[in-house]
């Protein structure tokens, strides 16, 4: 999927836009997660590899958009907001797609498999984490009204209560989680021992990128307290 480029005017304007875009991006390659997990379940590696390559594509347009930001970030902008805490915030929001190519690149390159015991847990999960995701993409996109406020009044109720919801999806994917590890442990003797080690790592990192979301809606939570 391509993107638009809005860096072209990027000097004398608002970045707030450009990333909104990158976080939509971010979170579009973390949605094709849950299409892949399904690809593997199938044992369909080919379906698998070109959901994993839309992902890296994605990826990579994220990686772009966030270079371009940063060249193009003026050093004093005239808003209510510390060029710094863009630029963190703009980190912190790339990592979601980084995680999710990099749990697509190990599972493909690997051909990993599910046992059938954990594959509805392992759907729940990716679905979990990705609308945790989501809701770090709502709350960014309250940031122009935000501005427009001058971070106050109803707008920061608003955006305070998104961020709440997004706690409550980590938490939620957190316990997941929890009882993921749990499953996988019952498991383990009758498991290869190389392919238990990496079933504990996917788990890790797909709970790593609900936590990269909930991450960003801390970030625009700092923003509100300044």
């Amino acid at each position: 999927m391509a993107f638009s480029n809005p860096f072209s005017n990027m000097f004398g304007r608002s970045p707030i836009k450009p990333m909104q875009e990158h976080m939509t991006a971010v979170v579009e390659a973390s949605s094709r997660l849950s299409g892949f997990f399904e690809a593997v379940i199938a044992n369909d590696w080919s379906r698998a590899a070109t959901i994993q390559k839309e992902i890296s594509e994605i990826e990579s347009q994220a990686d772009d958009m966030k270079k371009q930001l940063r060249l193009h970030l003026p050093k004093s902008l005239f808003l209510p907001v510390p060029r710094t805490d863009l630029l963190e915030l703009l980190g912190t929001q790339d990592r979601i797609a980084n995680k999710a190519q990099d749990i697509t690149g190990i599972m493909l390159g690997r051909k990993m498999s599910i046992p059938a015991q954990l594959q509805p847990q392992f759907t729940d999960f990716v679905q979990s984490a990705q609308k945790t995701a989501e809701q770090a993409l709502a709350a960014i996109n309250e940031l122009d009204e935000l501005l427009e406020t001058g971070f106050s009044g109803r707008e920061v109720s608003l955006v305070e209560n998104m961020i709440e919801k997004l706690d409550q999806y980590e938490r939620i994917n957190d316990q997941q989680q929890v009882e993921l590890r749990a499953g996988l442990f019952a498991l383990e003797a009758e498991l290869p021992p190389v392919d238990v080690m990496f079933l504990y790592q996917i788990i890790d990192w797909i709970g790593d990128l609900a936590d990269r979301a909930q991450t960003v809606g801390s970030r625009l939570q700092l923003l509100l307290a300044r």
